[in-house]
């Protein structure tokens, strides 16, 4: 088998700073509905193509909401993703899409508690939707160019959502 890469995208895309300027300005609630609604109606349905009894990757993204309602305690949900939702891509290697769709989707899950994972979805989600449609013998150009599109449409669905005049934004250092 040909040997992906594990994410897609780079940091000095014009796309992804776009993102990263958006993300910016909105609150962690914010950003953490946006994860999770996209990866749960975008990313996980690929992850569930090559595993659909396997809900470790769902667990985690409802143990993050539940987090949001009090529902359950951080050391709890931060187990769910670490040693279930992560476990899960670890297994998927045989599934590049699927791999990439389960690092997404903890990603997502991890951003309740800091907001920079949700960076995360943009790199690891459009590598399992470029892997996804276009199979595993595509070229390079041609992955990046279709986890480029996603990360516009990711975009467009934040802006959607996104509070204008935020008054309570993220602090966010990249580190990258």
């Amino acid at each position: 088998m040909k040997k992906l890469r594990k994410m897609l995208g780079d940091y000095d895309d014009d796309h992804i700073i776009e993102l990263m300027n958006l993300i910016e300005t909105q609150s962690k609630e914010t950003i953490a509905k946006w994860c999770l609604d996209y990866a749960e109606s975008k990313i996980l349905p690929i992850y569930q193509k090559y595993y659909p009894t396997d809900n470790r990757p769902k667990m985690a993204l409802d143990a993050s909401r539940d987090w949001f309602n009090g529902l359950k305690k951080l050391p709890e949900v931060k187990n769910i993703i670490l040693n279930e939702c992560h476990q899960a891509a670890r297994e998927a290697e045989d599934y590049p899409a699927a791999q990439a769709a389960a690092r997404a989707l903890g990603q997502a899950a991890a951003c309740f508690h800091t907001p920079t994972h949700s960076l995360g979805i943009a790199f690891y989600g459009g590598a399992a939707i470029a892997y996804d449609q276009l199979g595993i013998e595509a070229s390079l150009e041609e992955y990046e160019t279709l986890a480029r599109e996603e990360v516009i449409q990711m975009t467009e669905e934040l802006k959607k959502i996104a509070v204008e005049n935020e008054p309570n934004k993220v602090k966010i250092n990249w580190h990258c």
